[in-house]
């Protein structure tokens, strides 16, 4: 054997182990890419209007919260807002999300307020990696929570209590963070 092949061989295993680390490499960052944080957002419809409407929209109160939300989640990812939206069939939480929908630019995705599997199911297939919005009600706020596996340790949601913004960042491996804020006129009990 000439040194003129083992050279050949020895650049072919070279070029072999290049492109098997390249492989390597590249798998493993499509797949942490993949499994990426998603942030959740959860809050409770802005405030409603009291006036015997079975189906109530927002009062002036609701729609001057409702626009505080659009400042506060505008640009909440440096580069832009929320990738999805998701309010319940009821016109308060769509009222709410409406705003910032518009200036966003998104749909907002209308889902059953009782369907808290489904709704967390779904984001978590459809939105990994991504930060969603959803606006639900003082009984699905803690629902929702809880089935993402934040905290446990929530302050039930009193009656005219509509400041509350629940940031909910979950990992694809480990503890899920739950952060509690407030916008808009704050609730004074």
């Amino acid at each position: 054997m000439g040194s003129e092949e083992r050279a050949k061989r020895r650049r072919r295993r070279r070029g072999i182990a290049g492109l098997t680390f390249f492989l390597v490499a590249f798998g493993l960052s499509w797949f942490f890419e993949s499994q990426a944080t998603t942030t959740v957002l959860v809050i409770r419809h802005a405030d409603r209007a009291v006036n015997g409407d079975p189906n109530p929209g927002l009062s002036p109160a609701g729609h001057h919260r409702a626009q505080e939300l659009v400042r506060v989640l505008d640009h909440l990812d440096v580069v832009a807002g929320p990738d999805a939206i998701f309010a319940t069939q009821y016109r308060r939480t769509q009222e709410t999300a409406d705003p910032l929908a518009k200036a966003l630019q998104l749909p907002v995705q209308i889902v059953e307020a009782n369907d808290i599997v489904g709704l967390a199911e779904r984001i978590l297939l459809e939105y990994k990696g991504k930060v969603v919005l959803v606006v639900g009600h003082s009984d699905s706020v803690p629902e929702l929570i809880r089935e993402f596996h934040g905290s446990k340790k929530l302050a039930p949601i009193a009656e005219h209590e509509y400041d509350n913004l629940y940031v909910l960042s979950i990992p694809w491996f480990g503890k899920v963070k739950t952060l509690q804020l407030k916008y808009g006129v704050p609730y004074i009990s």
